[in-house]
Parts: C-alpha cells; sequence; structure tokens
C-alpha cells in the first residue's frame, strides 16, 4: 500500500532510506533544515578551494556497490573512484614516519621491516580480520537490532570469545612495537571507542584498512552525496531544503504530521535521520523512549575540532592522509573519554585532497583539513580554537621540516557548537554513539519508536553504528523494517 512517508534530515542514512522506500513504491518527501544535503557531509568552498566538511575517508567499497546494485547500478554510473596509493601516513617523530602502502603484501613487508616476526603475525591477524569482516559486513549488519538472536549464528557461535575481548589486549599479544600497535589501533577509532572498550571482533576494521585499501571519490566525499541525491531523484524522491523541523505531532500515540517553518505537513509515516536524542525532543514527553539519563549515561563517540586551510603553495612532506601520532594516545584518550577534558597534547589528522584530486584547490596551491578528537561537550570559544590550531600547525612544521604558517591564505574551523547549531547534534558529537559491546546491534536505540507506531529512525545512533558505510545499511535496514510492519 502506497503510503505518504516524510523524512527528517538529508545525510547518508536519510537518503539511502528515502531510496529505498521510493522503490517500494511510497511517496517520499526529505526536509533538510540547512541551504544543502548532506547532513555532516555537507561541502565548503571558498576562493577555488573546495573541501568536504565531515567525512574524508572512503573506505568498505563493497558497501557501496552493494547499495547502488540494490538499485541495479553501480557507483561508477555516478562517480568516479580513485584508490589511494599510498594509502596514509603515520608520522611519530620529525622525519620518523610509516608509509602504509595499497596492498597487503607490501604492509607485511612494511611491519616486518619494523619488528622482526611481525610480517607472519599481521598475515594471520588479517585472516582472522577478514573472516570477521565476512561475517560482520556481509551478514550481521544488515540485521536490525530487534533481537539478541540476531547475533547468533554458526559463524557467531565459534567467535563467541571475540565479543568480551578486546582490541587493545589482541593486538598487544601479537606485536610490541609501539608503532605497529598505534597503527593497527587506528581504524577501530572510526567505531568511536576506545580499543580497549572496543570489542575483539571489530578487528574487521583491519581489513577494511589494509585489505580493501583507502578511496577519494573524485571531487570529494561529497560527490556520493550528489550520486544519492541524483538515484532519490531519479526514484521520485522531494527533497526540501531551508526545512526546519520544530515538532513531530503524535495523537493517539500515532504521529499524524510535522511542523515544518510553521506550517503542519501530514504523513503515513515518519522517519528521522536527525540526530537521535534531537529527534526524541520533537516530540512531547510521554511519547520519547528514552530519557536525559539514558542519553548521559552512554558513550559517545568524539566530537572534532576541525581546520579548513587554503595555503599558497604546495604542502610537501605529506600524503593525501596523514595521521600525527607523535604524542600519547592513550592520555589523549582519557581526555576524551574517561575525564572529559581539552586535551593537551592532542593526537591530530591532516587531508590534503589536493594531493589527489586537482579540483580541491587552484593550480599550485593546496587544500588542508586538520581534525582534532574532542570529547563531546566541551567549552567551545573562539580563543581555544586559535590556540589548538596554533599548536597542531607548529608541531606540522617540526614533523614535516617546512613552514607553512605565512603560506596560509584563509582558515575556517568547526567545532563543538557549529555540531550543535549545524545538527542539532547531542553534546556536539561528530561520530554519533560509539560501538562499545554495550552499545552494539538491539542494545542500541531501535529504528522503530518503542511508543509511536508509525515513527522511525535511521542514522549513526541507532543500527548498527557510526561512520559512512553504516548509515547507507541503517537507511536500507530502516526501509525494510517500515516494509516488514506495513
Amino acid at each position: 500500500m502506497r503510503k505518504e512517508i516524510k523524512i527528517i534530515g538529508s545525510g547518508f542514512s536519510s537518503l539511502a532510506a528515502a531510496s529505498y522506500l521510493a522503490q517500494q513504491g511510497h511517496d517520499v518527501t526529505i526536509y533538510e533544515k540547512n541551504a544543502s544535503i548532506g547532513g555532516r557531509a555537507r561541502q565548503l568552498k571558498k576562493e577555488g578551494f573546495t573541501f568536504d566538511i565531515g567525512p574524508t575517508w572512503y573506505w568498505m567499497p563493497d558497501v557501496f556497490e552493494r547499495f547502488f546494485a540494490d538499485f541495479k547500478k553501480k557507483p561508477s554510473d555516478y562517480y568516479e573512484l580513485i584508490k589511494l596509493s599510498p594509502a596514509y601516513q603515520v608520522y611519530f617523530g620529525v622525519n620518523e614516519f610509516v608509509t602504509i602502502a595499497d596492498n597487503l603484501p607490501q604492509i607485511i613487508q612494511t611491519f616486518e621491516a619494523i619488528e622482526k616476526g611481525s610480517g607472519k603475525k599481521l598475515e594471520a591477524f588479517m585472516k582472522e580480520a577478514q573472516s570477521n569482516y565476512d561475517i560482520a559486513i556481509k551478514d550481521l549488519v544488515y540485521r536490525p537490532g530487534v533481537s539478541p538472536l540476531e547475533l547468533v549464528t554458526l559463524e557467531t557461535a565459534k567467535k563467541v570469545n571475540q565479543f568480551f575481548g578486546n582490541i587493545s589486549k589482541d593486538i598487544r599479544k601479537r606485536f610490541t612495537n609501539s608503532k605497529l600497535i598505534q597503527i593497527l589501533e587506528f581504524p577501530v577509532l572510526f567505531l568511536g571507542a576506545k580499543p580497549s572498550d572496543t570489542p575483539s571482533f571489530y578487528s574487521f576494521m583491519n581489513f577494511a584498512d589494509f585489505g580493501l585499501g583507502t578511496w577519494h571519490p573524485k571531487n570529494g566525499m561529497y560527490s556520493v552525496i550528489l550520486a544519492m541525491e541524483k538515484l532519490a531523484k531519479e526514484l521520485g524522491v522531494t527533497i526540501i531544503t531551508n526545512a526546519n523541523i520544530e515538532k513531530i505531532n503524535v495523537k493517539n500515540n500515532i504521529a499524524e504530521s510535522l511542523t515544518v517553518n510553521g506550517t503542519t505537513v501530514k504523513g503515513d509515516i515518519i522517519v528521522s535521520g536527525a540526530d537521535y536524542h534531537h529527534s526524541e525532543s520533537l516530540l512531547d514527553q510521554k511519547y520519547r523512549a528514552y530519557s536525559e539519563k539514558y542519553w548521559e549515561n552512554r558513550t559517545f563517540a568524539p566530537s572534532s575540532l576541525l581546520f579548513y586551510v587554503g595555503f599558497d603553495k604546495k604542502i610537501e612532506n605529506v600524503e593525501h592522509h596523514s595521521l600525527f601520532f607523535d604524542t600519547d594516545f592513550d592520555v589523549h584518550a582519557k581526555d576524551i573519554y574517561d575525564h572529559p577534558k581539552w586535551p593537551e597534547e592532542p593526537l591530530f589528522y591532516a587531508s590534503f585532497p589536493s594531493k589527489t584530486d586537482s579540483n580541491a584547490a587552484p593550480e599550485g596551491k593546496e587544500a588542508g583539513i586538520f581534525l582534532i578528537p574532542l570529547a563531546p561537550g566541551l567549552q567551545d570559544i573562539p580563543e581555544v580554537r586559535e590556540e589548538y590550531f596554533e599548536k597542531i600547525i607548529t608541531r606540522f612544521e617540526r614533523l614535516t621540516q617546512q613552514t607553512v604558517k605565512e603560506s596560509i591564505i584563509f582558515k575556517e574551523s568547526f567545532c563543538v557548537n557549529d555540531f550543535i547549531k549545524e545538527y542539532n547534534s547531542y553534546k556536539g558529537n561528530a561520530y554519533g554513539l560509539a560501538n562499545t559491546l554495550l552499545q552494539t546491534a538491539f542494545l542500541r536505540p531501535k529504528l522503530k519508536s518503542k511508543k509511536v507506531s508509525n515513527l522511525y529512525f535511521t542514522g549513526q545512533l541507532t543500527v548498527p553504528g557510526p561512520g559512512v558505510p553504516p548509515a547507507l545499511i541503517s537507511g536500507k535496514l530502516v526501509a525494510d523494517l517500515i516494509a516488514k510492519n506495513l
């Protein structure tokens, strides 16, 4: 039966859900409060430079392929993918770095050169990681988190211990070199928790990294948003921007309409891809499934302080993706998760898309994105942003042996206050709810409201979790659940 479906937000999960629901034959409209679509994956254009405001890593290409294949399409129908070679570089000190190749055999050689015997250990670790990837990404993450029994399969039964161990211990059992340990712990940061709080099973992220490689869509991650917009419109989806949702109106436990810019818009089914906590705040108190205390007690993935910088020259001694792990990882992690505060010596990440993509910056110039992971909810004031930019750019110059400060044409920043203002993000989190053992699958906030019969949620605070590929999957899961419940 054809239904009027109203979707809040236009991020990856909302766009995915819209396409699947339109494919089912429904009349689908997306409402986006900002002037441009994409949610956290919007774009900044300035003085001939182009920056992805949000995600910059394209991992798990198979998930994107599976998404487009569901509509008899391919990513290449919409955008060009470039495999990064090398994938990325990790700095540990002045001229002290490890370059991660675009293929596993070379990465194994790199490990062996750093720690004798580690090549074979990495090979064995990656076989296990690939096995976990096959179970997780091809099967488990495509389940809606309705029941704990979803996690019980013949394959997971064999790996039950991996749900109770943690990545950090597993890696340290095999490797002793601190650089290799940090490189192997890095991918799980995408899941939003400390490696010591992330179940061993999530080693599948290491296969996503070393096994499948790191990619760049030409013109940036926003190309994927534009591709999904085009697909959605081809399927008949209507997208309305500058449309602020003020309320979800409920009567007799049924969501009847949305209040959009002061106007009532009726719908048979409401799907919110906005921040889950914010989405529930649009409901009267009695219809909210999760209390403020519930949200206070969740482990949230970090927020970020981001800088988008235009340089008037090419930057040397860096790759497209460069990580700066020259300070204590554990201390920074404690400042995010254990005792939230601004870190004294933060690790940081830098991306230079113009190394790969000439469209990212004018000729002879460089576009730079710098990111510092932070605890959500920190006080965010301009003076602190400036202080931290000075910290990291000074370290950047020292570590890469070059001067860049006087080559800055402009810089824009984005931090906790912006995540709240632009995305209604709970405490200004950047990546949603962390994937810890007690926040996995059926233990995450539900795709379907417990109190409102025709209200659904999608995105990084629900199933399956944070990251762009999981967001695509979340859109599919909610559309499938709606089909099942009609």
